[in-house]
């Protein structure tokens, strides 16, 4: 391991790694995203089990996957700022450690209300361990590797995406230890505790020489933000849809223009806002977070009401949905790697192309949803393989083609943006297509439906909003550079 002072960079003590020091930190931290990626969709093929064991409603288990993925993101850019400021490994292991502890919480919970502040508690600590993943790459590692580690990070994305769903299956299957659903969480303990040990070991200390102090008031107007926006999608339908509900999703967007005002007043002082307002002037930018934010907010609702349709609506097993889930993990893994190895080459046609693919995939299980209320496990299996090929194609490359419309000395801020922007958008698909999901099975329910056509109905009419999220997705996507290149300086 060699150290170098990099002025240009703004990073102290710099520790460029090679070898078997870098394969680790990298492993770790990977790891370490992989959980908390992981943690995003696992709780879907579990849902049924735990609304059954804790008596949870459809608004507490919108929650345990909306209010994760909010959390998450709403803690993601101070996250970034608090490693500026304090130093990335210090930061991330402190997030790893209250991660460990939260899905240990999650496992213990008595209750719905426990589990829903247990798995909030568990993606603020996300928030703080994840935008560390950005820092440390581009502090730590030489520019080709760099390159390479970027390219794996997103792969660990899109494998986690689909991951979640049978390894969820599997668990609350096998019933490990008696846990049943509880396994979902206790597995992160172990893999967590060794991450930990391997961190303190062998993670490089790196943070921003003169970083401001943290931008308090901007972080209280992300929080706000997102909470306005989100509250009365998820909650609403439970709360009868008051006049008030409405008012709070109104309210969130002028909290969003003051808290852009405000950083731009803190940028024009000297001062280190959460965002400079500046990045969202360039135009490939502003409009990779929008297409992120439809990419990733029509996948984050996915699997949660297909495993409720699944398993509710059909009477699958947790195992038996996540094998029907195993396709799409199938068609992921057989595109991710030409996805990785072709994102210099063609990264914008991938990621375009990985979109459509995934529009595609929607409208087929419509089709098949349509004809077939309760569907043979291969009448499945091929829009699920397509939608995989898709995902293969896009998530390994969106984030590096993304950053590359960026200046390097932003990519930083940039990337810890991005990932917020993906996390919001998850949560923000689940609330609202959750909605339509729920809005559309009490009508079919009420009118006399069988519950396996119920649920089908319910399904059929998310189907459309998420086909229609990837193909808005994909036409920003020509906004973005025609190469994905993560070595800017």
């Amino acid at each position: 391991m060699t150290t170098s002072s990099s002025p240009r960079g703004g990073i102290a003590d710099r520790a460029l790694l090679s070898g078997r020091t870098a394969v680790v930190v990298l492993a770790v931290i990977l790891v370490a995203d992989f959980m908390e990626l992981l943690d995003a969709t696992i709780v879907s093929v579990a849902a049924p089990a735990i609304a059954a064991d804790l008596g949870a409603s459809e608004a507490a288990l919108q929650w345990m996957v909306a209010g994760y993925t909010l959390s998450a993101g709403a803690g993601l850019i101070t996250g970034g700022r608090l490693g500026d400021q304090y130093g990335r490994r210090r930061v991330f292991l402190l997030g790893l450690a209250g991660f460990t502890a939260a899905s240990a919480g999650c496992g213990l919970a008595p209750d719905a209300g426990t589990l829903v502040g247990m798995r909030i508690a568990q993606g603020l600590a996300g928030g703080l361990m994840i935008p560390q993943v950005f820092g440390v790459i581009r502090a730590s590692f030489e520019p080709g590797a760099r390159a390479r580690a970027l390219g794996a990070y997103g792969a660990v994305l899109g494998l986690a995406s689909v991951a979640g769903p049978l390894l969820g299956g599997l668990l609350v299957e096998a019933d490990v230890l008696g846990l049943g659903w509880r396994s979902v969480f206790w597995v992160n303990v172990p893999v967590a505790v060794a991450g930990l040990a391997l961190g303190v070991r062998f993670m490089p200390e790196s943070r921003v020489p003169g970083a401001d102090r943290l931008d308090l008031p901007g972080a209280a107007l992300v929080a706000a933000t997102v909470t306005l926006l989100l509250l009365p999608l998820v909650q609403g339908r439970d709360w009868g849809w008051p006049w008030w509900a409405f008012a709070l999703l109104a309210l969130s967007a002028p909290t969003a223009a003051l808290f852009l005002r405000w950083e731009s007043r803190l940028r024009a002082r000297g001062g280190q806002p959460l965002l400079d307002p500046a990045l969202l002037r360039t135009k490939a930018f502003a409009s990779g977070l929008a297409a992120s934010l439809l990419f990733f907010g029509a996948l984050g609702s996915y699997f949660l009401l297909l495993s409720l349709h699944l398993q509710l609506g059909t009477g699958r097993t947790p195992l038996e949905t996540g094998l029907v889930i195993l396709p799409y993990a199938i068609g992921s893994v057989i595109t991710s790697g030409a996805g990785v190895r072709l994102a210099h080459r063609a990264g914008r046609a991938l990621i375009v192309s990985g979109a459509l693919v995934l529009a595609a995939s929607q409208l087929l299980l419509l089709l098949v949803v349509r004809a077939f209320p309760d569907p043979s496990y291969w009448a499945l299996a091929a829009p699920l393989l397509v939608g995989g090929l898709g995902l293969g194609l896009t998530a390994p490359s969106l984030i590096n083609v993304v950053l590359a419309g960026v200046p390097a000395r932003d990519a930083g801020a940039a990337g810890g943006v991005l990932t917020t922007v993906t996390q919001v958008g998850n949560a923000l698909g689940v609330a609202a297509l959750g909605a339509v999901f729920f809005a559309r099975l009490e009508h079919a329910l009420a009118a006399g439906t069988a519950e396996p056509a119920a649920y089908a109905d319910a399904l059929a009419a998310t189907l459309p909003w998420q086909c229609a999220c990837y193909v808005t997705a994909a036409a920003l996507m020509l906004l973005l550079p025609r190469h994905a290149d993560a070595d800017q300086e």
